[in-house]
């Protein structure tokens, strides 16, 4: 007997996409399809288009239009970006530049749920809104920062803060934006622990990086991009080999791995 099975569309499928940023093309013939429990790193130098890439993902860049050419996120062509925002978390270091000032953790969190940075005065705050920020802030073990103006808070603890801003939906996947970008060591780890148990948990990782020691274990695929276009895409073991990575940053390079982590000097 035949039965109809409806498949969970993939989280992200890009199709021959040319994305402009001004008179330069950023991204050019870019295809790239994302299952929608994948974990997925994407890497690449600076310059390579992993802004764009993410930018056009968010809604902020838009591909020209022309024939044969496709963005479907969660099997959609089209998406207000506010109800995409709760499927699709974001931790970029454009939101890390933006959360400054006096806004306290919860504010931050609370924020998520109106696409901002801080809580203003036209934005209505119940109580139920509270209580998943609070539960966002204690699924991260970062309670104590509920109250702590962001102004006064390290770099990691602005991150942990910033994801849970991103879990405040309970979205599907998480997007991260070089998610370990002027941390130190500690916060470096305890980033990377973070982004582990998220991935154990079902959420789906797209990791943005030129940092191969942020592919945390439980990503088993990458992406190298390069000069706007994919280069490789396919299991992690196979993709992260010094050859491919010399020809990727231009330089030469040595690999160590050492319990499913990676690390490039």
């Amino acid at each position: 007997m035949q039965t109809n099975v409806e498949l969970t569309p993939p989280l992200l499928d890009l199709h021959n996409l040319r994305v402009m940023r001004g008179q330069k093309i950023a991204l050019d013939d870019f295809s790239l399809r994302i299952g929608a429990d994948e974990h997925v790193a994407i890497l690449g130098p600076n310059g390579c288009g992993k802004s764009t890439l993410i930018k056009t993902i968010t809604r902020e860049c838009y591909p020209v239009v022309r024939e044969d050419s496709w963005m479907k996120l969660l099997g959609h062509e089209s998406w207000d970006v506010f109800k995409l925002r709760e499927h699709m978390g974001i931790v970029s270091n454009d939101l890390m530049l933006s959360c400054t000032g006096e806004a306290s953790g919860r504010d931050v969190v609370l924020s998520g749920f109106f696409s901002s940075t801080a809580i203003w005065p036209n934005h209505m705050v119940d109580p139920d809104k509270v209580k998943l920020a609070d539960t966002a802030l204690a699924e991260l073990k970062i309670s104590h920062l509920a109250d702590r103006p962001v102004s006064e808070m390290s770099s990691g603890e602005a991150r942990r803060v910033l994801i849970a801003r991103a879990l405040v939906h309970k979205p599907r996947a998480l997007l991260f934006d070089e998610p370990c970008n002027s941390l130190d060591l500690a916060a470096q780890q305890g980033l990377r622990q973070t982004m582990r148990a998220l991935a154990n948990s079902g959420t789906a990782i797209i990791l943005v990086t030129h940092e191969l020691a942020d592919i945390v274990p439980e990503i088993q695929r990458v992406v190298l991009l390069s000069r706007g276009r994919v280069v490789a895409d396919g299991p992690k073991e196979e993709i992260l080999q010094v050859e491919r990575l010399a020809a990727l940053f231009g330089v030469n390079v040595e690999m160590a791995r050492r319990d499913g982590h990676y690390h490039l000097w």
